[in-house]
């Protein structure tokens, strides 16, 4: 056991000793950018032979949940290689009360293998042709749940055979780097702490198990960072919900400090980026409550002015003046974007026709807004960017 987890450290502090690893895409996106002063500038950059330093801009989503299966150390560890400054960990409990990475308490079924495993038995709905399978990771002790592989999400209810249901993720992600290894939140950290990347775990609203309060998983997430000896300016604690961060400036204000608001008001009827006059809490009192971060859909920051160019939303602007710094999501998470770019560019979607717009998206997000980071699932494209965009 000490031996591999000296060969897990080595693998961590050999990804940043190196420079970032780009990988071909950043480059293929570049190729698909319609000609303009935009591709001039960074196509200039991209012929140049400097080394690609870590970027403060970008957050490895999930990891890289591109082509990597999401909350995995091959995921973790791929952000990190190329180049992001920061890595994702979503929380949620386990029955005997640890924390583990995996985006919600009840996708087993569609991010692991757990079908074709023996806990399949612990499974609420088991699996059924023609029926959604109900697999919690509220069910499982940790050791159970380190006991499964993580595979790229997806689903299909039409499978006849366990092992077809999870293994359909969208025909854009490709299966060559699964299966992933399953992490808990406290190996996420002692694989990323050599690194000198910063952490973003988000405590995820969670059927929390008997025996664990409310409070006791909102300490939990702070304690681990504290027994593990993670500086407090390292962290970036992130919820939907705002009495989480309330709870943690009152507990920890040391790791509170940089904690991150998940701005989920887009669901309410009559949201509309056009009006942030008309949301509650305002701007001005965020801020004034002592939030620092802020953080909406991409859509909700952009807008299309009269011509049909991108530009900065009404919310964006608001934000900006209020001095909350943003932090929108998610980048390269929408597959091709030869159609509008579906649901993290529906602002925009008209001005969406290739996949090389990502970059006039990063433009505006970047060099307009002035956004503090950018979730991505891919983090070499804003690694990218922030070298040759700016």
């Amino acid at each position: 056991m000490r031996q591999a987890t000296a060969a897990v450290l080595m693998l961590a502090a050999l990804a940043l000793a190196q420079p970032a690893q780009l990988g071909p895409r950043p480059f293929y996106l570049l190729d698909r950018l319609e000609p303009g002063p935009l591709r001039d500038r960074l196509a200039a950059c991209a012929a140049g032979t400097e080394a690609y330093p870590r970027s403060p801009l970008a957050i490895g989503h999930r990891g890289a949940a591109l082509f990597f299966p999401e909350h995995t150390r091959e995921g973790y560890l791929a952000a990190v290689r190329q180049g992001a400054g920061f890595v994702e960990c979503d929380a949620v409990p386990t029955v005997d009360g640890a924390l583990v990475c995996r985006h919600s308490d009840r996708d087993l079924a569609e991010t692991t293998n757990i079908l074709s495993t023996p806990l399949a038995a612990k499974c609420r709905k088991p699996f059924r042709p023609g029926r959604k399978p109900d697999c919690r990771t509220t069910d499982l002790t940790l050791a159970e749940f380190l006991s499964l592989e993580g595979w790229p999400e997806g689903h299909d209810e039409r499978a006849r055979k366990p092992e077809d249901y999870y293994r359909a993720a969208p025909a854009w992600r490709t299966l060559a780097y699964s299966p992933g290894t399953v992490m808990s939140h406290r190996r996420y950290i002692e694989l990323l702490k050599p690194t000198g990347v910063n952490f973003i775990p988000e405590l995820k609203k969670a059927d929390l198990p008997p025996g664990l309060s409310l409070e006791a998983y909102r300490r939990r997430i702070v304690d681990d960072y504290r027994e593990l000896g993670v500086p407090p300016e390292r962290v970036y604690l992130q919820s939907f919900d705002l009495e989480d961060l309330r709870f943690w400036r009152r507990y920890a204000p040391e790791y509170a400090a940089n904690a991150v608001w998940l701005d989920g008001r887009y669901k309410e009827r009559g949201f509309d980026p056009a009006h942030p006059e008309r949301l509650e809490p305002t701007m001005e009192e965020l801020a004034a409550e002592g939030l620092r971060y802020l953080s909406p859909p991409l859509w909700v920051l952009l807008a299309l002015d009269d011509g049909g160019e991108i530009v900065p939303s009404a919310y964006a602007r608001a934000a900006r003046k209020a001095g909350l710094e943003l932090v929108p999501w998610t980048l390269e998470r929408s597959g091709p974007l030869s159609s509008g770019g579906g649901w993290y560019y529906q602002s925009i979607g008209a001005a969406i026709h290739s996949d090389g717009d990502v970059y006039r998206v990063l433009d505006v997000l970047v060099n307009e807004i002035g956004v503090y980071a950018i979730f991505s699932d891919w983090p070499a494209t804003v690694v990218f960017f922030d070298r040759c965009g700016r």
